[in-house]
C-alpha cells in the first residue's frame, strides 16, 4: 500500500515533511492513519491537500473520513469544496454531519458556484447542508435554488432555504415566506419564516397579516417568532393583537410581546405592560419596565415606583432606567 501512494503522491513534489507521513498514511491501523493526517493537515501545505482529499473518499476507516471531512474545513479551494459535498453522501452518519459542518464554515464567495450546483441534488440532506452552507456564506446567487427548495417534501429543506432567503433579504421572496409562515406543515418551518420576515416593511400587508395569524399558531414557538419579528417591523396595527398575547399561556410569548409593544411605541399598550410588573416571573416584569421606560408614559410611574422594591435586582434596575426614561422625555 505504501507503494501505491508512492505512485499516487510523488515524494519529489511534496514538501519533506509531508512526504515523510506517506508510510503512515498507508499503515493498517486506522488510528496511525488518523494521526497522520492532523500531522499533515498541520502542516497548512495546500501540497499536501490531495492526500487528505483521497483519505476522506477512500479511507476504509470512518473515523478517518470524519477527521479529513474536519481538517478540509481550514481550506477552500473548489476540490475541498466538491470533495466535502461529495462527503455528503458517505455511507457513515458521523462523516456526513462533519462534511456538513465543514461546509457550514466556508467564508470564500467563490465556493457558492460549487455549492449552488449541489443543491440541485436530489438527496435531502445533501440538499439541506448545502443551503445552510450557501446561508452561512451570504451568498448572493443562491436566491433562485432557495426559492425553488421552498417546496420541497422534507422540512429540513424548506426551513434551511428560508434560512438563505432571510439572509439575502430579496423583497421578492416575501410571499412566499408569508405563505409559510401561515401555512407550512411543519411548526419549524412556520417559525422560521416568520422570523425571515424581519426584513418586511411595517406597512406590507401580506407579512403583516401573516405574522398577525402566526400569533394564534398552535406552536407557542411560532407565536414567539411572530411577536418578535413584529416589534422588529415595528408594525402599529399589531398592538391590539400583541396587547392580547400579554395572556398568552407560554410567559415566552408574553415576553417577547412586551418588547415588541415596546419598540411599537404606543402609550395605549402601557396599561396592559403595567399589569405585569407584579407578574411571578421575574423576566417578564423586568421585560414589561423596560417596554414601559420605551413608551414613556406617565400614567405608569406609580406602577413603576411601586416595583422599585421588586425582589429581583435586575427588575428593579429595568424600573429606574424605565423611570428615568419617562422623566427625561416629559422634561
Amino acid at each position: 500500500m505504501t507503494d501505491t501512494l508512492r505512485l499516487l503522491y510523488d515524494p519529489d513534489t511534496l514538501a519533506p515533511e509531508a512526504a515523510a507521513l506517506l508510510p503512515r498514511l498507508a499503515d493498517s491501523d486506522p488510528a496511525v492513519r488518523r494521526i497522520a493526517l492532523l500531522d499533515l493537515a498541520d502542516l497548512e501545505d495546500e501540497g499536501s491537500l490531495q492526500p487528505i482529499i483521497d483519505a476522506l473518499k477512500q479511507d476504509a476507516a470512518a473515523d478517518v473520513r470524519r477527521e479529513a471531512a474536519q481538517v478540509l474545513a481550514s481550506w477552500e479551494r473548489t476540490e475541498v469544496v466538491e470533495a466535502l459535498c461529495n462527503a455528503l453522501l458517505d455511507a457513515d452518519t458521523d462523516v456526513r454531519d462533519t462534511a456538513a459542518q465543514s461546509l457550514s464554515e466556508l467564508k470564500d464567495a467563490a465556493s457558492g458556484s460549487v455549492l449552488t450546483r449541489w443543491a440541485g441534488h436530489a438527496d435531502a440532506f445533501v440538499k439541506a447542508s448545502v443551503l445552510r452552507a450557501l446561508r452561512e456564506l451570504r451568498y448572493t446567487g443562491a436566491f433562485d435554488v432557495a426559492t425553488q427548495a421552498l417546496v420541497h417534501t422534507s422540512a429540513a429543506v424548506r426551513r434551511e432555504a428560508v434560512g438563505v432567503l432571510g439572509w439575502l433579504k430579496e423583497p421578492g421572496a416575501l410571499d412566499s415566506l408569508a405563505s409559510l409562515a401561515s401555512a407550512d406543515a411543519d411548526p419549524d418551518v412556520r417559525r422560521a419564516a416568520a422570523g425571515a420576515l424581519g426584513f418586511a416593511s411595517a406597512d406590507a400587508s401580506g407579512p403583516v397579516s401573516a405574522l398577525l395569524g402566526a400569533l394564534h399558531d398552535d406552536a407557542w414557538q411560532v407565536r414567539e417568532e411572530a411577536a418578535t419579528t413584529l416589534g422588529k417591523l415595528r408594525a402599529l396595527n399589531a398592538r391590539d393583537e400583541l396587547i392580547a398575547s400579554l395572556g398568552d399561556a407560554y410567559w415566552q410569548v408574553r415576553l417577547r410581546a412586551a418588547r415588541a409593544l415596546g419598540r411599537i411605541g404606543d402609550a395605549k399598550a402601557s396599561a396592559p405592560l403595567a399589569t405585569l410588573l407584579t407578574h411571578s416571573i421575574s423576566n417578564l416584569r423586568k421585560e414589561a419596565a423596560l417596554a414601559l421606560g420605551e413608551l414613556g408614559d406617565r400614567s405608569v410611574v406609580a406602577p413603576l415606583r411601586e416595583a422599585l422594591d421588586d425582589r429581583d435586582p435586575d427588575v428593579r434596575k429595568a424600573v429606574r432606567i424605565a423611570l428615568q426614561q419617562i422623566e427625561s422625555e416629559n422634561a
